[in-house]
């Protein structure tokens, strides 16, 4: 077993696990089904291609900033002449009055989480192999979404959790006057101390991302304040990068 981080920074994210038809929600942090679709993605698997040797990964998300949740006013179709409407379901056009579909998309807009991959040591080398050379520009929920670099922190770790709860640097002001900082982590399985978790049930295990069986599952996942050394806060901007850098180069004490 080893793993690999994965830190997941944009202008906006989106990782929807209920969404229908013209409401495009998200969820406050990474699904593990968008994980896996950028794991496949940056492999160059098409939908519909297997994913089940991804399956043994198990992620641990940690919030570096949670973000500010932002919708999209989204309108399909208005203005058009009738034979580009948007076609309805049987084939047909929209009849005039009825061209336009609106839809109403939310985001998270500043966020940054940084993700722990856990697994089997040739599931792991896959995918960090894939994040470091995508096939295709690797993108944070939605395809308006593109990730910003670095994608693929490090790896192989033995002890990937363990990196995010002592070294990598927090896109965070430091707190005031504090030793310590409280960070939120999203875990997959109980961790072992946290009486307090509180458990969260998305439908985002994912069975078959084919676009006309797309399937998912239901999981649960367990959601920790824990307290982290406050120094791992370095701010913003050229701050944050300075001090990432310095981790990816292991200069970070």
């Amino acid at each position: 077993m080893s793993g690999l981080l994965i830190r997941l920074a944009a202008p906006l994210q989106a990782w929807g696990d209920h969404s229908t038809f013209t409401r495009r929600d998200t969820g406050p942090y990474p699904t593990r089904s968008g994980l896996i679709g950028l794991i496949a993605a940056a492999a160059g698997r098409r939908r519909g291609d297997p994913i089940d040797d991804l399956s043994p990964l198990e992620f641990t998300v940690r919030v570096d900033r949670p973000g500010a949740p932002t919708r999209d006013f989204h309108t399909v179709g208005g203005g058009l002449p009738p034979a580009r409407t948007v076609p309805t379901a049987e084939g047909r056009r929209r009849p005039a009055g009825t061209a336009t579909i609106v839809s109403h998309r939310y985001y998270l807009a500043d966020a940054v989480f940084t993700v722990a991959a856990a697994g089997p040591d040739h599931v792991v080398v896959l995918a960090a192999d894939a994040l470091s050379r995508p096939t295709w520009g690797p993108y944070l929920g939605r395809r308006s979404c593109p990730a910003e670099a670095p994608l693929l922190l490090r790896w192989p770790l033995d002890d990937p959790v363990a990196e995010l709860r002592t070294k990598v640097p927090i896109a965070r002001r430091p707190p005031r006057g504090q030793n310590t900082v409280t960070v939120q982590f999203v875990y997959q399985t109980p961790p072992a101390g946290a009486d307090q978790a509180a458990r969260h049930t998305l439908n985002d295990l994912p069975v078959d991302f084919h676009p006309l069986r797309r399937r998912y599952l239901g999981r649960d996942v367990y959601v920790v304040d824990a307290a982290l050394p406050a120094d791992l806060c370095v701010g913003f901007g050229v701050g944050y990068l300075s001090a990432l850098h310095d981790y990816l180069q292991e200069v970070r004490p």
